[in-house]
């Protein structure tokens, strides 16, 4: 209390009497900014670096369009003429019995070839034993005639011994005759398909058109039908069933 009242006393010797505090005073006053110039006058004058500011900022876009491309299902099966199916009635797949018969066939033929092969062998000189080694080298060499009988029949006569002597041809998914490439990659799928164990042949028990591997992948077929011919693209003999394509 002593200390209050001499400050007071102080104050009214300086002439700085305590000021009454019951009320803040209200700023009634222009507000002024930017060392005491009221905001009207500090508007007026600073326009123009407004102005340049506004010119050096970049002005952004509200409505920036943005595409989003997304690429459909690959839905093959939905195509219009279902290219991987057979696609003419007239020409419909052969049967698995008569497949089976053309396969046994074939399979005689290359079997006796390739005894005769082993027969020339023993009379020029060699010896045919069963052990581990020797069986693996005659399973190869058995696959090498069985590749070169495929390649061979497929390629250039268009069709195999067995498929001619049972009248059945290679045509393709329209039902026309094959040209060179597709039958190119027909025998490529019947050297895979003798390197898995005949898998591609046991494919079409499961295949829903009855394919093999070598179907798929040349995108051909066999059938017990006549092929559907183009006037000058294609030639059959009349009493052959040798095919001649492009």
């Amino acid at each position: 209390m002593e200390v209050s009242r001499r400050l007071e006393a102080y104050r009214v010797r300086r002439g700085r009497p305590r000021p009454d505090d019951s009320q803040s005073g209200l700023p009634f006053a222009p507000a002024s900014t930017d060392y005491g110039r009221p905001t009207e006058e500090l508007e007026l004058t600073d326009r123009p670096r407004l102005r340049a500011v506004q010119r050096v900022t970049p002005r952004k876009s509200l409505n920036e369009r943005v595409e989003i491309n997304i690429q459909p299902e690959l839905d093959f099966s939905s195509s219009p003429d279902d290219r991987a199916h057979p696609q003419n009635a007239i020409v419909p797949v052969a049967n698995l019995a008569e497949r089976r018969r053309a396969g046994a066939l074939d399979a005689l033929f290359l079997v006796l070839t390739y005894a005769a092969f082993l027969g020339l062998f023993r009379s020029l000189g060699g010896e045919v034993v069963l052990a581990k080694v020797d069986a693996i080298v005659y399973l190869a060499a058995f696959y090498l005639f069985y590749a070169q009988y495929f390649f061979l029949f497929t390629t250039f006569a268009g069709a195999t011994p067995g498929m001619q002597l049972r009248g059945i041809t290679i045509v393709r998914l329209d039902g026309s005759l094959p040209d060179t490439r597709q039958l190119l990659w027909r025998s490529f799928g019947y050297l895979l398909s003798g390197a898995t164990m005949m898998l591609g042949f046991l494919w079409s028990l499961w295949d829903e058109d009855h394919f093999t591997w070598q179907d798929r992948i040349s995108q051909t077929y066999i059938t017990a039908a006549t092929p559907l011919m183009e006037v000058g693209a294609y030639e059959v003999h009349p009493t052959q069933r040798r095919l001649a394509h492009k």
